[in-house]
């Protein structure tokens, strides 16, 4: 795993070859962004949507945070990250499509489907476990039948925790307004750490199938 100096290698790398080659790209987005996608995954180092995507500078908004979770629309005073990022793409942006894409071995879903962090202080491991109780709800009954250990019940949190984040997308007026118009597609997306592959969400059946 690279250090922060190797990162800085990196960059220097960057700027001498990938920056260079792309001065026009560049010079275009410091104009400004259009992208027609918002994509909303987790922090976890090994599921980088830009990667997955395969998409350049510009091309997607990518918000990211623990188990690529979208709490539900509140007023609530807070600082609301997501919810600014959602506002910001939807009603600034425009962007015309949004993707949350959950990811296999997710440590933030485990701690959800355990509760191992339950009760613990904030910095200790209270922040993850106020925010995973999102899925306290979906949690229960997945316990209830599979249990809170072994990849049949993360996964199923897995997939469930993608669902949730949806149906709290929709929670959001401005969501639930252009949606409503058809300006707003929403999907649920997979990826599978294991062997590479992306799965959709069909909403109808509530399968995740492989994207072709």
């Amino acid at each position: 795993m690279k250090s922060f100096a190797e990162l800085i290698d990196g960059y220097r790398n960057f700027r001498k070859n990938a920056w260079s080659a792309q001065r026009e790209r560049w010079s275009e987005l410091a104009e400004g962004q259009s992208p027609q996608v918002m994509v909303i995954a987790c922090s976890d180092s090994r599921a980088d949507p830009m990667q997955i995507f395969d998409a350049a500078p510009g091309e997607i908004f990518v918000v990211r945070n623990v188990a690529a979770m979208v709490p539900p629309f509140e007023t609530t005073p807070g600082n609301h990250g997501v919810s600014a990022a959602l506002e910001f793409a939807v009603q600034f942006l425009n962007v015309r499509e949004i993707v949350v894409m959950g990811h296999g071995f997710c440590g933030g879903c485990k701690a959800a489907l355990t509760q191992d962090l339950r009760g613990t202080q904030p910095g200790e491991g209270g922040f993850i476990a106020n925010w995973m109780a999102m899925l306290d709800e979906v949690r229960d009954p997945i316990a209830a039948e599979l249990g809170t250990e072994g990849r049949e019940a993360e996964r199923a949190l897995e997939h469930a925790a993608v669902k949730v984040s949806l149906d709290n997308l929709r929670t959001f007026p401005c969501v639930q307004a252009k949606e409503g118009k058809g300006a707003l597609k929403l999907h649920g997306a997979f990826f599978a750490i294991s062997d590479g592959i992306l799965h959709l969400l069909d909403e109808q059946t509530g399968e995740f199938n492989p994207a072709d």
